[in-house]
């Protein structure tokens, strides 16, 4: 089938170009971004005004479509500074205290508990959950605190985020941009993340161990003295019976939810309303009872810090989201019915076209969607550029007539691991900060086995397609 390339077509692929351009140089996108939406709506409507309008209109369509994700993480984030405020975060952890007792145990049960924690809290609120009360316990037990930011990164802002199966912020953005269910990104990550993630923990893990016995790494007794002083201590705002109960039953409506998304068959939408809903119950809850007269008041107050939180981390992605937005089936509800009759939206045009010039291969597709996302990860957010990654994987897997799922989580778990936080300095701070430890060290020390981890990755995803 022949398609012909018109001008928007040209404009579309010369700002995707220049978009990957800017992240190479780690520069911001958004003005590059306001610019291609206002030239593709220029083009398409030879209208000024509408062509203005057309900007406010994709950032408006951006918001909507991305709406519930901020929420529910503003949500989230307010429900894990109630849990911290109180001191309930500290009961929920202290069984796993028991199991660390060498760095081996440290590693592990530090790493897969941050992955279980981050699939709820997101990792930024669960390295605040977690990072203060088991640090000084895998300190004591031997494990150097670079050991415990790496396993931190590696299983909450790597194999948790990138999955993201429970909140599904980041699939949600993919599957948009590739035009494809948000089910068929979840399935078709998922033994993507799995290979990805063991891959390079354990490669990881083999590394920590070996420079720990040639003693290019130890534990310093004032960096435990250090650690332990930094921990902050709740006030008293509930007793020990009332923190029990809240650490015991704040897991157990979250495995609810989860049972409840298994047995109703909940996804997308309605799996993120029930977390959401899960989560202000909790907040509520918690906050009436521990502040009393201040509650409402307090309540109030962590919503805000919430927002602000889901906000941030979202701002930069609006403006890239409202443009890869233009390539399927926001084209028509941001600037009108100014496509060719013939087309079949932007993005898929562009992928007939490319299969008609070039025959692209299995390996090609999967070498280029992991540079793509490792590319769009390098502005250190890990989501701005993951839109781009979903677009691209539309587009390729046209060309080569399938594998579209397969292709856009591949896409999404490159640039999540490159920057949602495991190898861009600035976006380790969170970690590095409450570990105590140089965030240019610890992305220095994740370089190599998250390097190693996203080779096999693409070479099973070849086979996946």
């Amino acid at each position: 089938m022949l398609i012909e390339l018109t001008a928007l077509h040209w404009i579309y692929v010369t700002f995707i170009v220049l978009i990957i351009g800017f992240m190479v140089m780690r520069r911001d996108t958004t003005i590059v971004c306001i610019i291609g939406i206002f030239l593709i709506a220029l083009t398409a409507t030879g209208s000024l005004s509408h062509s203005v309008s057309s900007i406010f209109t994709s950032f408006s369509y951006a918001i909507t479509e991305l709406l519930s994700t901020i929420l529910v993480i503003s949500i989230i984030v307010a429900m894990s500074h109630t849990l911290t405020s109180t001191g309930i975060n500290d009961v929920m952890i202290s069984p796993f205290r028991k199991l660390i007792r060498n760095p081996t145990l440290a590693y592990w049960t530090i790493g897969i508990l941050m992955m279980v924690i981050s699939w709820f809290f997101w990792p930024s609120p669960a390295v605040a959950l977690l990072g203060a009360v088991l640090l000084p316990v895998a300190l004591r037990a031997g494990l150097p605190a670079l050991g415990v930011a790496m396993a931190m990164n590696l299983f909450g802002h790597g194999i948790a985020l990138s999955g993201d199966f429970v909140i599904q912020a980041a699939p949600k953005l993919t599957a948009d941009a590739a035009g494809i269910p948000i089910q068929e990104v979840i399935n078709a990550s998922i033994p993507l993340v799995f290979i990805m993630g063991l891959v390079t923990t354990v490669t990881a893990f083999y590394f920590l161990k070996r420079d720990m016995k040639r003693g290019k790494l130890t534990v310093a007794s004032t960096s435990i003295e250090d650690s332990t002083a930094k921990k902050s201590e709740a006030p008293a705002l509930l007793s020990l019976t009332q923190r029990r109960f809240f650490a015991i039953l704040v897991p157990l409506l979250f495995a609810a939810d989860v049972a409840a998304m298994s047995i109703l068959d909940l996804t997308g939408g309605d799996a993120t309303a029930l977390v959401g809903g899960t989560s202000i119950l909790i907040l509520l809850f918690i906050t009436l009872t521990s502040h009393k007269n201040k509650g409402l008041e307090k309540t109030t107050q962590f919503l805000i810090e919430g927002f602000q939180f889901g906000f941030k981390v979202f701002g930069p992605v609006i403006p890239i989201a409202a443009f890869f937005y233009l390539g399927d089936s926001g084209f028509t509800k941001i600037i009108g019915d100014y496509l060719p009759k013939a087309s079949q939206g932007i993005v898929n045009d562009l992928g007939i076209a490319l299969a008609n010039i070039v025959p692209l291969s299995k390996a090609v597709g999967a070498v280029t969607l992991t540079t793509v996302g490792a590319i769009t990860g390098l502005d250190g957010s890990g989501f701005s550029g993951i839109s781009l990654a979903g677009s691209i994987a539309s587009l390729f897997a046209v060309a080569i007539g399938k594998g579209v799922a397969t292709l856009t989580a591949l896409g999404q778990i490159a640039a999540i691991w490159v920057g949602g936080g495991t190898l861009v300095p600035w976006a380790l701070i969170p970690a590095a900060a409450i570990c105590n430890v140089d965030p240019f060290e610890l992305a220095r020390r994740n370089l190599i086995p998250v390097f190693i981890g996203l080779i096999v990755t693409t070479i099973v995803a070849m086979f996946l397609i």
